[in-house]
């Protein structure tokens, strides 16, 4: 017999916060029960614009929301310098987190969510939607075999957008106080959780950014780019910007075989998604994945699977979600340390 569905409380009127919305519809084990802004009447307004059900509750604060006994789980897509903050409330009050990236500022304040949640025994998982395609188990089927793909050598993974002046001006990603990583923590992580889910998550030993980093009158990143390097002479390398075309290509090179994808972070299909692989006979594939449900409905069914299994069958909190966080952010660490440092070689810590 399913499990009731596991209900949501939303922090928050950002735009990401519209897709999330339809992703919890679409996921079949989890509904929309409450929605909080620091305005009532913004959280009404979202509420009717996203076509949220008559029983989903609006409150004029986070808190209320916290604090609604029907809310099992939050999705905090504020801004960073506030994740802490409402991160940790929401667990001590017992509720789920699912958070946007980059989940914190730095490790040390990973830490301190992840203390709370591990202590109030509630799932945390972050919101790097493309882990929970099916092309990116197809994918991962690739590289693992080592006949067709062999060892891994490199990875060289890209994204960019190019942002218009008013978000240049305006967006909380470039603002110091709200989002300080700009770049680096938005479109960045993406290109360092791809190297790291190449390199099945083993951490590099040094970063360096390259010295071509562009920075705003604020001093929040733009624009970067990165090279990582293992022990055993793995090497990865990344580049995101506010200010160059759209770009969302992985490369992923071993010692028999190439993986290639174009539309890593989302698909240009939201029901399709395609990548192609070349091994040393000299044949190339262009694979075809198909899925019912978008990435974002599917990372919420996943999430909200591993929390109706401690709500309703006494489990425990996954651990790997939190331990890929903190990997990624141990990597945003070094390379904003490099950048920051003169571009001087940086070792990861973990």
């Amino acid at each position: 017999m399913a499990s009731a569905p596991i209900k949501f409380g939303i922090l928050g009127c950002a735009k990401i916060a519209r897709k999330l919305s339809r992703a919890i519809v679409l996921s079949g084990n989890a509904a929309i029960a409450a929605i909080g802004s620091r305005s009532l009447e913004k959280a009404v307004g979202f509420a009717r614009e996203n076509g949220f059900p008559e029983s989903a509750r609006a409150y004029g604060s986070y808190a209320a929301v916290l604090d609604d006994p029907d809310v099992d789980a939050v999705y905090i897509p504020l801004p960073t310098s506030l994740h802490v903050q409402w991160a940790v409330l929401a667990a001590r009050k017992g509720k789920h987190v699912l958070l946007e990236k980059p989940v914190a500022l730095s490790v040390s304040e990973l830490d301190v969510i992840l203390g709370e949640c591990e202590s109030s025994g509630v799932q945390f998982m972050d919101t790097t939607m493309w882990m929970h395609h099916p092309r990116t188990h197809q994918m991962k089927d690739f590289l693992s075999d080592s006949t067709t793909f062999g060892q891994l050598k490199s990875v060289e993974s890209n994204f960019s957008f190019p942002a218009d002046k008013a978000f240049l001006e305006n967006d909380i990603r470039v603002k110091p106080d709200l989002d300080a990583l700009g770049v680096l923590g938005d479109a960045g992580w993406y290109c360092i959780r791809s190297i790291l889910w190449a390199a099945d998550y083993d951490l590099p030993k040094s970063a360096v950014a390259l010295p071509d980093a562009v920075l705003n009158d604020a001093g929040v990143v733009l624009s970067c780019s990165a090279e990582l390097q293992w022990q055993d002479g793995r090497a990865g390398s990344f580049r995101c910007s506010f200010l160059a075309d759209l770009n969302m290509d992985v490369t992923i090179l071993g010692t028999n075989g190439t993986l290639s994808v174009h539309d890593y972070v989302g698909p240009f299909q939201e029901n399709r998604a395609t990548f192609s692989t070349h091994v040393k006979s000299g044949s190339v594939l262009e694979h075809t994945v198909t899925t019912e449900l978008p990435q974002e409905a599917l990372m919420v069914r996943e999430f909200s699977r591993l929390v109706a299994s401690i709500k309703f069958g006494a489990a425990k909190p996954e651990k790997k979600w939190p331990t890929l966080s903190r990997k990624t952010q141990a990597v945003v660490d070094a390379v904003k340390m490099s950048i920051d440092r003169g571009y001087k070689i940086v070792d990861v810590t973990y």
